[in-house]
């Protein structure tokens, strides 16, 4: 496991939630290869979609930009070592089918 402390680059989450994700990246670090990023990032992604619904996102890697839109209060960009994580919520409700999604970009057009 990477021994470093967690440090938070950007978010807008409440604190418990940001403690829970960097807690999370913890656990997938000890539980899986550093080197498998895929492994790690779904680990935090599958924990975070059941505790806090569904539709979380997380990107897990040593080298890598984003242009993202998030939730407001659902977004945390942190590093341990050289490792980073960007976890976000992304959608209004996920409960809408994509054809209705669509359907309302088509009415708003």
């Amino acid at each position: 496991m990477l021994e470093g402390k967690a440090i938070v680059r950007e978010t807008d989450m409440p604190d418990a939630m940001k403690s829970h994700a960097m807690e999370l990246a913890y656990q997938a670090l000890d539980l899986h290869e550093v080197a498998d990023c895929q492994s790690i990032a779904h680990y935090i992604k599958q924990n975070f979609d059941k505790c806090y619904g569904p539709a979380w996102h997380c990107v897990v890697g040593t080298d890598f930009g984003s242009c993202i839109t998030h939730l407001c209060g659902s977004f945390i960009f942190f590093r341990v070592e050289m490792m980073e994580f960007l976890v976000f919520k992304d959608g209004k409700d996920v409960s809408q089918s994509k054809e209705e999604a669509v359907g309302v970009l088509h009415k708003a057009a």
